[in-house]
C-alpha cells in the first residue's frame, strides 16, 4: 500500500483553547476600526467613548464567537484543502474585509503623515486621520463587499495564494506600527528624527513584504495545488 496516497491526519474539531485564543484577534480588529477614535486612544488615553465601543465589540464578537461565526473560532476547521472551491461564508468575508481595512488604512495614513512631516517639518497626522480615514476605509469596505480583496471572495478556491498576501501584510504592518510607536516615544521631536522614523517605517514594510514574497515568514510560504490546510 502506498502510504503517500493516504489522506493526512488533521483535527476534526478546534479545541476550546484554540477557539478562545482567536477571539481577542477579532476584538482588536473591530475595536480599532473607528480610526480617529483609535488615534485619540493612543494620543490621549482611554475614555468613556472607547469604553462604550469596547463593550459593544466584546458583546457582538462574543455572540458571534459563541455561534462559531468568527474565523478561527469555528467548532471545526472550515478550509481543509487549499484551492478547494467552497462558498466563503459571509462572516469570514466581513471579518477579513475589516482586517484588510485596518491594515491598509492605518499603514497608508501613518506613511503619509510621516512623508508630510519629513518634507515640511510639520505634523498633520490628526488632520489626516480626521479627513482621510473613513473615505479610505469605506472604499476598502466596498472592495470587500464586491469580493475583490484576498480572502473576501465568494469562493475559497484562491485561499492557497490569498492567505499569503494577507499574512504577509499582517507581518509587515504590525511590525512597522509597533516599531513606529516605540520610535515615537524614544526619539526627540525633531525634523531629523521624523526622517529617521519614515526611513525605518518604510524599510520595515519593504523588508517584511520581500520576506513574505519569498515565503520566509510564517504562513507565507508557497502553497502546492490541493495541499491540505492542516499541513501549514
Amino acid at each position: 500500500m502506498d502510504l503517500r496516497a493516504e489522506k493526512p491526519r488533521f483535527r476534526e474539531r478546534n479545541t476550546r483553547i484554540y477557539r478562545f485564543a482567536h477571539w481577542p484577534i477579532w476584538i482588536f480588529v473591530f475595536f480599532i476600526a473607528p480610526g480617529p477614535l483609535t488615534f485619540d486612544l493612543f494620543n490621549g488615553g482611554f475614555d468613556s467613548r472607547m469604553a462604550a465601543w469596547l463593550a459593544a465589540v466584546l458583546l457582538f464578537t462574543g455572540i458571534a464567537g459563541w455561534r462559531g461565526r468568527l474565523p478561527g473560532v469555528e467548532p471545526r476547521p472550515y478550509i481543509l484543502r487549499f484551492t478547494e472551491d467552497k462558498p466563503n461564508p459571509l462572516y469570514r468575508r466581513i471579518c477579513y474585509t475589516l482586517a484588510w481595512s485596518d491594515l491598509l488604512t492605518f499603514a497608508a495614513l501613518n506613511l503619509w503623515g510621516l512623508i508630510y512631516a519629513a518634507a515640511t517639518g510639520i505634523w498633520r497626522l490628526r488632520q489626516i486621520y480626521s479627513h482621510a480615514y473613513f473615505p479610505l476605509a469605506v472604499a476598502l469596505w466596498l472592495c470587500g463587499a464586491a469580493g475583490i480583496l484576498p480572502r473576501v471572495r465568494t469562493s475559497t478556491k484562491g485561499e492557497g495564494s490569498e492567505r499569503r498576501y494577507f499574512y504577509g501584510t499582517v507581518w509587515a504592518v504590525c511590525a512597522a506600527q509597533v516599531v513606529l510607536g516605540v520610535l515615537w516615544k524614544i526619539l526627540p521631536r525633531t525634523h531629523q528624527a521624523d526622517i529617521v522614523k519614515l526611513a525605518i517605517f518604510a524599510g520595515i514594510l519593504a523588508l517584511a513584504g520581500w520576506m513574505s514574497r519569498l515565503g520566509k515568514l510564517p504562513r507565507t510560504r508557497p502553497i502546492a495545488a490541493g495541499e491540505w490546510a492542516v499541513s501549514d
